[in-house]
Order: structure tokens, then C-alpha cells, then sequence
């Protein structure tokens, strides 16, 4: 397993020290690390007066303003009793791109802050900024990127390829720091559970800490199942797995749930069913066509990849910093010796006959996503349609 992403890309190092920004879309870990930064800034031993903290939630623009003087005031007022202090403008929620962030009294305000922070801070003042939403186009963001130490930590894009890949970093990271060793379908299945929140798999973390104490550090696949609830994304990789591995009646299983938890059967087709059984046609042919052994988990099939030319991975699907989307064909390629190319080139042209009936005919549409899973999966099936 890689080491864990770094979610805080945004660190000017060479920053004058005092001036320290936690932002980003994940709320939990944003405050999770402005509180542990808060701590280390605070001057030790001083006591309550050292931390002056401004309650950034603001209702409209007025308490926003309100709120940016405030923490004006609070930098340039020197300590009641001398010495030093920390001013922290916590959760402020008028940095992101809403009605109040974009008010003019607001952007004045926060105008009139970058210029006090851009001459620097009164000696013995640090400030601390922390926001749940930040809107990276304004200036004030960019003006924070420039004067002080700016930490991002944004919610894992699941709609983006490879997001699996950073999630099951972050999981193996925060489990080894409980003493946790996750089975690889384990942490396969609990990244698909939690869906890369960062609340979530802590809450999960510890609950599965909890569960397993102090004898057993091993995490298998039957104490995920247990223990951490079935999320939609959870759920589809589950459908996905099941279609892989041929095995028909978990699989129409998880579509009742998936159809019981408000999924629409075009939904599941193009979601579940569609990329997984294009991924086992690209994986199966990879492996016939260069003579590929199947992996024993997802990433051993990374560096297989890796060592093909390029005129063999062209075609292949990609992430957006270009690079391929190597864990969800490795978790194909774990499955493909089921299939055989011309049965998974037939489920794939059942799959558009089963899209073109779901969107023109008027058959029920349960019944023909149940039709198109039953093709797939059960053995025998597919030769008949090739």
C-alpha cells in the first residue's frame, strides 16, 4: 500500500511565521487539525486570555463584516496582561462562494484584513484561520497563500477514477496509527464502505478498534460487514464484486437493495453494472493478449501495467492528472479468469441493449435489470448471446 496522499498541498513554507490557514471541503478533518494547530500555537502557560477566539459562523453579510473586525481588532490589541496571544477566527463560513461570501461589505472586510496581515502582525500575535468552504478564486484566499501557511483538506472527488487508490491510503494510515492491520478485500470493502469520508473512517476506525480489542488487530472482511454500515457506494462495489466473481444470487441481492435504498435500475446499469463488466473486458484482454498473471490483490496489478508499452495502455481508462486507472483493473483482473473475452464482449453488448430498453421501451424496468444481471452472472448464460 502507497503512502498516504498529502491532502495539505498548499503550504508556502517560506511564509513569515504567525499566520496559519486550515481550509477545505472536509469539514471534520479541517477541524480536527485547526483545533491540534490551535494548541501549538497558543504561548504556553498563559492561560485563557492567550487564545482570543472569533466565532466565525455568520447568518449574513452584517455578522460577517462584524466578524472580520472583530478579528481586526483582536490582532492589533496587545495582550491584556503583556506577553503573547493567538487570535483564532474559527469555522468562519463566509470564505466560501455563497451570498454572504460574496457581499461587497464582506470582500471590503476581508480586504482590509489582507492588508493588515500583508504588513505583518504586532510582535507576540499569531492568527489562525480556519474554514469549512473557501472559495480559492478570491483574493483573500490567495493573499493567505502568500503571507502565511496555508493547510487545504479537501473531500475525496468519488466521482473522479482513482480516488479508491488515495482513500485506501488514508484508512491503512489512520489504522496503523491504532495498531490496525487491514485483509486487502477488507480495506477494499471498508474504503467502499466509508466512501474516502474522513469522519466516517475515523468514527468506523475506532469502532472496528473497539470490536476486535486488544488480542485481535487483524481487520477480515466478515468484521467490516459487521460492523460498518453498507453506504450506497459500499453497496455498488459489493454489486460490482459479486457480477466479477459469477456469483449470482449476492448479486441480486445487493440490486434489491440498492432498488430498496432509491437507486433507479438506470442508475445501477450505467453505475455498477457497465464499468464492471468493461473493466473485466479490458482486463481479460490485457491479460490474454500479453500473457498477464492475475493478481493476488488490486495494486500488484499496477506494476504489470506499468511495464507495457504505451501502445498497449492507450485505450485505457484514465484518471485526471493522466495517469491510469490501475485499481479498479486490478480488482478485474482479479476476476477475469471467470470469464471468457467473447462472453464479456456479449455482456457488454447486452449492457447497451438493456440502456436502449431502459430508456425507450416501456418494460418494467426492474425486470430488465434483473434480466441483464442474470445474463451476466449465471454460468452458461452468455455463450448463447455471442
Amino acid at each position: 500500500m502507497p503512502a498516504p496522499a498529502k491532502r495539505s498541498p498548499s503550504k508556502n513554507a517560506a511564509a513569515p511565521s504567525g499566520i496559519h490557514a486550515v481550509v477545505g471541503s472536509d469539514e471534520a478533518e479541517v477541524k480536527r487539525i485547526a483545533l491540534q494547530r490551535a494548541g501549538e500555537m497558543t504561548p504556553p502557560g498563559a492561560g485563557d486570555l492567550a487564545c482570543e477566539i472569533i466565532d466565525g459562523v455568520a447568518d449574513n453579510a452584517d455578522a460577517a463584516s462584524t466578524r472580520v473586525h472583530q478579528t481586526l481588532e483582536a490582532i492589533l490589541t496587545l495582550p491584556f496582561f503583556g506577553g503573547d496571544k493567538l487570535v483564532w477566527l474559527k469555522n468562519a463560513n463566509f470564505l466560501a462562494d455563497n451570498v454572504t461570501g460574496r457581499s461587497a461589505a464582506v470582500l471590503d472586510a476581508l480586504a482590509r484584513l489582507a492588508e493588515t496581515l500583508e504588513t505583518g502582525l504586532p510582535a507576540g500575535v499569531k492568527l489562525l484561520i480556519s474554514a469549512p468552504e473557501v472559495d480559492k478564486r478570491r483574493a483573500f484566499y490567495k493573499a493567505l497563500g502568500k503571507v502565511g501557511t496555508l493547510e487545504v483538506f479537501d473531500k475525496l472527488d468519488t466521482s473522479r477514477s482513482g480516488w479508491e487508490d488515495e482513500a485506501g491510503s488514508i484508512v491503512g494510515h489512520r489504522a496503523r496509527a491504532l495498531g490496525l492491520r487491514f485483509d486487502p478485500d477488507a480495506l477494499e470493502l471498508f474504503v467502499l464502505q466509508t466512501g474516502g469520508d474522513s469522519r466516517q473512517i475515523d468514527n468506523e476506525l475506532e469502532k472496528l478498534d473497539l470490536y476486535l480489542g486488544p488480542d485481535r488487530r487483524e481487520v477480515a472482511p466478515a468484521d467490516v460487514r459487521l460492523m460498518v454500515p453498507s453506504s450506497r457506494a459500499g453497496v455498488v462495489f459489493e454489486l460490482g464484486n459479486a457480477l466479477a466473481a459469477r456469483d449470482l444470487d449476492a448479486a441480486l441481492a445487493l440490486v434489491d437493495q440498492l432498488l430498496f435504498q432509491g437507486e433507479t435500475p438506470i442508475g445501477i446499469l450505467l453505475v455498477a453494472v457497465i464499468p464492471t463488466v468493461r473493466n473485466l473486458l479490458l482486463a481479460k484482454d490485457l491479460m490474454v493478449r500479453h500473457r498477464l498473471s492475475r493478481p493476488s490483490a488490486p495494486f500488484h496489478f499496477t506494476g504489470a501495467l506499468n511495464r507495457l508499452p504505451s501502445t498497449a495502455t492507450d485505450h485505457l481508462p484514465r484518471k485526471k492528472d493522466g495517469g491510469l486507472n490501475t485499481y479498479a483493473l486490478g480488482l478485474a483482473a482479479m476476476h477475469a479468469h471467470r470469464y471468457e473475452i467473447a462472453e464479456l464482449r456479449a455482456a457488454l453488448a447486452a449492457c447497451l441493449a438493456a440502456n436502449v430498453s431502459l430508456v425507450t421501451s416501456s418494460l418494467d424496468p426492474k425486470t430488465v435489470l434483473t434480466e441483464i444481471v442474470v445474463k451476466i452472472a449465471a454460468p452458461d448464460a452468455l455463450p448463447a448471446l455471442s
